[in-house]
Formats: C-alpha cells, structure tokens, sequence
C-alpha cells in the first residue's frame, strides 16, 4: 500500500533542491543589475534614469512572453524548456557585461526578460503534475524559500564581485554579469539530465507509486470542466483575469521593498559593509514566513486568512516604517513587512489549481505571473519617483501599502468569484 506522506516527501526530496537551486540562480540574477549599478552608471555615462527604465525593460519582455513560454513547456517538456530557459537567460546575462552603451543596455534587459519568461509559472504547472492540491502550497512555499535566501547572499556576493574590479582586465560590473550569468548556463545543461519531464517517466518511482499518484491526480481534476483545460478559454476566463490584476500588488510592494531597502538603510547612516550585513534579516523572516504560513494552510479548511493575513502585518508594518522617526524601529518595522508581502503569495498559487488543469493551467498560471510582475515595472519607476518628488526614503512605503492593501481586498473578490462557480469550497 503507497503511503501519501512517503510518497510526496520521496518527490519533494528528488525534485525541490534542483528547482529551488534554479530559482537562487534566477533571483540573484535579478539582482545582479542593483549591484552593477554601483560602477556601471559612470562607467557607461548613464542617467539615473536611463539605467532605470534599462532594468525596468525586464519585465516587459517577461510580460510579453510569459504565456507563449509556459505553453510549449507543455510541449517540450520541463527539462527541455527549463534548460533552454536557463542557457538563454545565462547568455544575455554574459552580454551585459559587454554592454557598451544606453541602447544595447535595454536591448539586453528586454531579451533578459524575454529569456526567462515562464521559469516561475512553468515551476508551478509542474507542481500540479507531481503533487495532489492540498501539498501544492507547502511546496511553492518551500521553493519560494530559495528567493529568501538569494536575497540574503545576494549583498555579499555582489559586493564581492564589485571588488574584483580589474582582474583579468574586466571591470567590477562586469564581473557582477560573468559570475552570474554562467552558473545559469551550466545549471540549464544540467538540467536536461537531472530533472524528470513527469511522474510516469520517473525512474524513482516505482509503479505502485506511478498509479497510485496517477488516479490521485485524475480524481481530482474530475470536477474541472472542460473549458478550465483550454489555454485560450482559460485566459479568458474571468477567475484568471481577476487573480492576474490581484497579483499586481504582491510583486509591486515585493520589488519595491528589496530594492529600495538598502537605500533606506543607507539614509540611516550606515556604512556600505553594515548595510550589506543588515539586508539579510529581513529575508531570514521572509524565510521563516515562507515554511510556516503554507504549513499551516495546508492543514486548514479555509486558507483565505493565509493569504490576507500576512499582507495585512505586511500594510501596517510598511505604514508603521514611514511613520516612526526610531531607525531601529523603522528597520524593525520593514524586515517585518518583508515576511508578510511574501508569506502568504504560496497559498495564493494554490487558487488556481481549484480551476485550471493541463494546458489551461499552464496558460492560466503563466497569465497571472505576467500581468503581476509588471508590477515590478511600476515599482522600479514609481518608487524613486515618489522618493524625489517628497525627499523621504520611507515615504514611498505609503504607496507600497496602498497597493498591497488593495490586493487583500481583491483576495476577498477572487474566493468569491471561485466559490460562486462552484469551483471551491469551505474557503
């Protein structure tokens, strides 16, 4: 007799190292422009703003190609398509350190965008195919935690690098690209050999495992009509439309915070050393929140509190930040608002999967992603503006918590809109 618990925590063991080993290559990745800024503007002659709106261009290409990605994952298979992904986005990455001017700069961050669109989402329709629903949440959580940690090694590594500045002949941001963009291209060969397309195709699981997993998976997905299975259908539907606008806000307030935290710290009056140091705390938590708000979940009947929950410590401890003049306090206050942004985003995830199946999951899952994380287009813009237009660094936490506090609401909407297509319930 197949045992659930054996059996998930045997998938979990072979399949989430890999991916969350992947998801701390994409994440520091994603970092590596804040650090090459430090040299690259002047080494360049680049505004401020032009260098904004290049690392900015990364989620345009992200947005314009999420959905397209996601679906010939579908085709290809994961290991195919994720070490396309990785190769790609590793070689853009290399570019950049040859970037000689503004123009090449946002070209590059654009096909940045274009390269790695559809990793996170294509992670989560894989998790449908491996995992019955009520582990799903546990398990984004768990691979969510690998961001934490990328943030948390991230200052370190990227002032490491920086330091590095003229060996080889190559200038410290240039180093910031190299070192970063190559893991990604030898993790993506790798890829092809380590990581299993589906349960059926997996030599660790033995057939017991396979048909217990397979009518498991078929019982569940029983109760999802047929147009939830369309990929078209499924970005028109209205529950994907409504989650993709209600995503906006986790992203936005997420980016907004771990790149402008530093730069508050900084207006503390702390060397760049202790600044650096500092920046992990908030991530451990995030860490920490990450584990336990999904557990919990996952052992509820309603998880709508383990998603509104954590957003609503996250709007009072933003608001708190901005308004306290107590710099430990304020610093207290914003590693605080980091655990709650992003403690409840895993048991958001576990939404659609009341609905979507196959390749309308895929579709679905890839629709929400996209349209959300333009909210990291809005961050990286409106954040800075919104610093120069008050001189405050905390100000623009307001804004942060306006719009997460708008997402919460729109939580309360979405369980609403499932619910009344009798899709959910108890939730």
């Amino acid at each position: 007799m197949v045992s659930e618990n054996e059996l998930v925590a045997k998938i979990t063991w072979r399949l989430m190292p890999w991916l969350g080993f992947l998801y701390l290559i994409a994440y520091i990745d994603r970092q590596n422009v804040s650090f090459a800024k430090l040299q690259m503007v002047d080494a360049l002659g680049l505004s401020e703003y032009a260098y904004g709106l290049g690392a900015s261009l990364f989620f345009i290409g992200y947005f314009i190609f999420e959905v397209p990605s996601n679906l010939l994952l579908t085709r290809f298979g994961a290991s195919k398509w994720f070490a396309r992904i990785l190769v790609s986005w590793g070689i853009v990455t290399i570019a950049l350190a040859f970037t000689a001017n503004a123009t090449m700069f946002y070209i590059l961050r654009f096909l940045l965008g274009a390269c790695e669109a559809g990793f996170f989402p294509g992670v989560l329709y894989l998790l449908t195919l491996w995992y019955p629903s009520d582990h799903r949440g546990r398990m984004v959580g768990l691979f969510m935690i690998f961001s934490a940690v990328a943030n948390a090694v991230g200052a370190p590594l990227g002032g490491t690098l920086l330091s590095l500045d003229g060996m080889l002949g190559f200038a410290g941001w240039e180093w910031v690209f190299l070192a970063t963009g190559i893991p990604a291209v030898l993790a993506g060969i790798a890829t092809l050999f380590l990581l299993p397309d589906r349960p059926e195709q997996a030599a660790f699981l033995n057939e017991p495992e396979r048909k217990w997993l397979a009518q498991r998976l078929a019982s569940e997905d029983a109760g999802i009509d047929a147009h939830g299975r369309n990929p078209l259908m499924a970005l028109l539907d209205a529950r994907v439309i409504l989650m993709s606008v209600c995503f906006i806000g986790f992203p936005l307030s997420a980016y907004g915070l771990s790149y402008w935290l530093p730069t508050i710290v900084k207006s503390f009056g702390v060397d760049s050393m202790s600044n650096g140091f500092l920046n992990i705390i908030p991530w451990v938590l995030v860490a920490i929140g990450l584990y336990f708000v999904p557990t919990a979940a996952a052992r509820s009947k309603s998880q709508t509190a383990y998603i509104i929950g954590p957003a609503v410590v996250g709007i009072v401890c933003l608001v708190a930040s901005a308004v306290l003049t107590n710099h430990a306090l304020q610093f207290a206050f914003l590693c605080l608002a980091a655990a709650g942004i992003f403690a409840g985003q895993p048991v958001f995830w576990n939404l659609p999967s009341k609905f979507l199946k196959g390749a309308g999951a895929a579709a679905g899952l890839a629709a929400i992603n996209s349209v959300g994380n333009l909210g990291g287009f809005v961050a990286q813009n409106v954040v800075p503006w919104i610093r120069d237009a008050t001189g405050s660094a905390t100000a623009p936490m307001f804004f942060l918590a306006l719009c997460l506090a708008i997402t919460a609401v729109l939580v309360l909407a979405v369980q609403h809109t499932i619910a009344r297509n009798g899709d959910a319930s108890g939730n």
